[in-house]
């Protein structure tokens, strides 16, 4: 029995798993337990209703401001170190500089914010998935109303066509089917007739009607037992207005800021505290501090990444990928394992005829002809019928209708009798096992011989072995027509012979097994979490080239707690008859086990998957809820677009890590460099102004990044922000800069004996030059003559290298505090910057190594992906 509770109760125990489905008990409970009967509502007991439960619609997430969304981007660790470096720079003196971090923080912010702004613009197309009127029983009568002014309690009709107003239990029904591809991923119409269901799968639920779902056939009474956010599709729907978990690529951006933040501070207080020890004068020591900190700062890097992200952005609508959130872009490169729901994605979500065989199983095309003829002239015109008239084209065009008898989905059959080319004849098609009851003969080529018990239990294994296959099948039986009358009457559908049997199919697309073979290719492991049938989702991942020799259904995923969940995941590649919630508990347990995790689907039942991802993906034709979830939206229903969305999102991030490498490399050895030398030297190594200048020039030659071009080598497997990496990178590379800084020093000092202003100008020239033309050899990890910079790059570098190289030698030089070295040293220079370019190229294949791959297996590759040759290191 159900609850005893009000119906308030009943509806936000529905809402929330608490209490039994509603579907697993009886009308009549349901009209006590909410408290009304079957002549439905009075008008002003619906009003109590609709005051009590709220209106039959998804209460919209809360619109961000753009003040907030910017606050929300201002507070980011990172951009907390540059709006703190902007404000004094400009406090002590260097306004300029101090304007530029200002403007390039301002500017990454504003485009980040403008491009996110789609996603939430997105979310108003749920309202577009409803339907808009419900016919409902009121005071005695059905009358239309307002679809959001539907209550539990209420009587509702739904007809051929309609769009379900509310989760409902079904009264009474007339050839009633409907269309739940959306909600459960079953691409068949699903037959709805009144009775108890046992299972807790809504997939199973054949007495109940769900929201969203459309009324393919017929037509059926229901009793309204949850509405708005307590159905089904009002908790996916409610997913969109929760607050998302970072991605992976703010999760790493943060953390690197967080490093950035630790390292400046430590070199702050440290390089204050010994030149104040040292009995250095405080103001320039806190001058020189405060340079160093500001040098240290990677003040392009969101002005790097926000271009190039809406770079990668522009080159993804090129293949017909369009990006809702900038972040999501790494987030794509990064994945390791994309899960997908199969109804529209693997497969087409069109039905098409298999097969068409006789009693033996031998393939014949009169089954499909005869069952095509009684489609086209006395068919409901569902989803099967549609696919055996596209089988045959024209199917009647020979034949005249002269009576029909419906489909009866209590008898699970329907005939016609129609006239052709053999004269008059009676066409029963329908369920297998109820024509396979009516049939007393069976056509063997051209002879009709008796239907024997040994061959009717052969038809009963083939039947099997079809369905074993994931195919649905129905049975043809035909009997001659000599009567005059043109009715149809239930004796006449006996002692018919049996013709074959019709298969169909929801067959995978062209383009899934060799973009699935892509896919494994380059790193990504595919899954499928679907509604559909078990038997169903193991044929299709074996056409794909998964492995589908276990199938874990919804039912199995409940009786695992996460931590055996998460284990089960790792080698399981199809999962069937799944609920909303258990998809986001697969994705929740792969990303446990340290997978970066994508989702694409175009359901209802996908939203709360496509929001729990990393990375959400839907499709143009997809439901409002799903595009509102999403991530991104997918132009064309392709895995194929999905591969090559991926090695976009690689490229991007590949030059983004270049920048985030050569900082690395050259602003922590400079400032590293910089430091020390100012608690040994009795003179500044560097005065602020100049390694302002150091670094405003440094940052300039880098702006071309964004247009650099990427070896295929590099874009091979998924893409992550290794924090290990980056550190051994800098540890190598930032240490090299400093011993040849310090080997500067020592020619400066100890051979040329230089002055202040002789050492700092030539210290400098010897700075922009390592860190400028060290980008050429640090941006790949091939040698450099193999892979050539962009011309942009190449312009943007060498551009900034020629003005630092000109500025002492002209006018500025003064006001800069630089002097025109001798000869001599710029010679001496001109080979310590060629011996560490050198030095550079030999560490390198050491400082960039690729990051360790993740301890767990998640199965094996398809055969066409496991021919792949290692891919090069990044």
């Amino acid at each position: 029995m159900p609850s005893t509770a009000s119906p308030q109760h009943s509806q936000a125990q529905h809402s929330q798993g608490e209490a039994a489905v509603f579907w697993e008990h009886s009308p009549d409970d349901w009209l006590r337990t909410l408290g009304c009967n079957d002549h439905g509502l009075t008008s002003s007991e619906a009003e109590k209703r609709l005051a009590r439960f709220g209106l039959n619609a998804d209460r919209g997430s809360q619109r961000e401001t753009a003040l907030h969304a910017i606050l929300r981007r201002l507070l980011e660790p990172l951009s907390l170190i540059l709006f703190g470096a902007g404000l004094v720079s400009i406090a002590t003196g260097d306004a300029i500089g101090g304007a530029i971090i200002v403007a390039i923080l301002a500017i990454s912010i504003g485009l980040d914010t403008f491009q996110e702004g789609h996603a939430t613009r997105a979310a108003e197309a749920l309202r577009r998935s409803v339907a808009l009127k419900a016919e409902v029983k009121r005071d005695g009568s059905f009358r239309q109303i307002a679809v959001e002014r539907v209550v539990p309690g209420d009587i509702i009709r739904i007809r051929a066509g309609d769009v379900i107003p509310a989760d409902a239990l079904v009264m009474e029904s007339t050839a009633f089917t409907a269309a739940e591809a959306a909600l459960t991923g079953e691409p068949y119409p699903v037959e709805k007739s009144p009775g108890r269901v046992s299972s807790a799968n809504p997939a199973d639920a054949s007495n109940a009607v769900f929201r969203g779902a459309v009324a393919q056939t017929g037509e059926a009474i229901a009793l309204v037992i949850a509405t708005g956010r307590a159905t089904i599709f009002g908790a996916a729907a409610s997913m969109l207005g929760e607050a998302s978990a970072p991605s992976p690529f703010q999760r790493d951006l943060r953390e690197f800021g967080l490093v950035i933040a630790r390292l400046t501070l430590a070199l702050v207080v440290l390089v204050l505290a010994a030149r104040v020890l040292f009995g250095r004068p405080p103001l320039d020591s806190l001058l020189f501090a405060v340079a160093l900190a500001v040098g240290l700062t990677p003040e392009l890097l969101p002005m790097i990444t926000t271009v190039t992200l809406s770079r990668g952005a522009i080159r993804m609508a090129r293949r017909k990928v369009i990006v809702k959130r900038l972040a999501a872009i790494h987030d794509l490169g990064a994945m390791t394992v994309l899960c997908t729901d199969k109804t529209g994605t693997l497969t087409s979500a069109q039905i098409t005829l298999a097969r068409s065989i006789d009693v033996h199983g031998l393939q014949t095309g009169r089954p499909a002809s005869l069952a095509a003829v009684a489609a086209d002239l006395g068919g409901d015109r569902g989803s099967l019928d549609a696919a055996l008239i596209a089988a045959e084209q024209e199917p009647s065009v020979s034949w005249t209708l002269m009576g029909r008898r419906p489909f009866d989905y209590t008898r699970r059959m329907g005939s016609v009798l129609a006239k052709g080319p053999d004269g008059p004849m009676l066409i029963a098609k329908g369920a297998p096992e109820a024509i396979l009851g009516l049939c007393s003969h069976m056509k063997d080529g051209a002879q009709t011989l008796p239907l024997t018990t040994e061959e009717r239990t052969k038809a009963l294994e083939i039947l099997h072995g079809m369905a074993q296959e994931g195919l649905r099948s129905i049975a043809v039986a035909t009997q001659p027509w000599s009567e005059q009358r043109q009715e149809i009457t239930e004796t006449d559908e006996q002692n018919l012979t049996l013709e074959g049997f019709c298969a169909f199919a929801d067959p995978p697309k062209p383009t899934a097994g060799p973009a699935i073979a892509h896919l494994a290719k380059i790193g990504v492991h595919l899954k499928i979490l679907s509604g559909d049938d078990p038997l169903v989702v193991r044929r299709l991942a074996g056409l794909v080239g998964l492995k589908g020799q276990t199938v874990l259904s919804g039912s199995d995923v409940a009786k695992l707690d996460d931590q055996a969940l998460a284990v089960q995941v790792r080698s399981v590649d199809a999962f069937a008859r799944l609920t909303p919630d258990q998809k986001s508990r697969i994705i929740k347990a792969l990303q446990q086990s340290q997978a970066v995790v994508g989702y694409l689907g175009d359901g209802i039942n996908d939203a709360p998957a496509l929001k729990v991802a990393d990375i959400g993906l839907s499709v143009e034709g997809a439901t409002g809820v799903a595009q509102a979830a999403a991530d991104m939206i997918l132009l064309a229903s392709d895995l194929e677009v999905v591969a090559a969305g991926v090695e976009e999102g690689r490229r991007t991030f590949a030059n983004i890590l270049k920048y985030v490498r050569m900082g690395a490399s050259s602003n922590f050895g400079n400032m590293l460099s910089m430091a020390l030398a100012s608690m040994l030297l009795p003179f500044l190594p560097m005065l602020p102004t100049q390694i302002l200048l150091n670094n405003l020039l440094y940052d300039l030659s880098e702006i071309g990044i964004p247009f650099d071009q990427v070896r295929r080598e590099a874009i091979a497997e998924p893409q992550i922000w290794d924090m290990g990496g980056l550190m051994r990178f800098a540890a190598i590379m930032g240490p090299l800069s400093s011993l040849f800084d310090f080997l500067t020093f020592a020619v400066l000092l100890a051979i040329f004996h230089a002055a202040p202003d002789e050492f700092r100008t030539t210290w400098f020239l010897e700075s922009m030059a390592t860190q400028i033309l060290v980008i050429f050899l640090i941006r790949t990890a091939g040698r450099p003559w193999r892979n050539r910079p962009s011309p942009v790059l190449a312009a943007s570098s060498l551009s900034a290298l020629l003005v630092a190289l000109i500025v002492p030698f002209t006018p500025l030089g003064p006001w800069f505090g630089f002097v025109a070295p001798p000869p001599g040293l710029l010679l001496a220079t001109a080979g310590i910057v060629i011996l560490y370019l050198v030095c550079v190229e030999l560490l390198k294949p050491l400082a960039i190594r690729r990051p360790p791959k993740p301890a767990i297996r998640m199965g094996p590759v398809p055969a066409a992906a496991s021919k792949a040759q290692p891919p090069f290191p990044r």
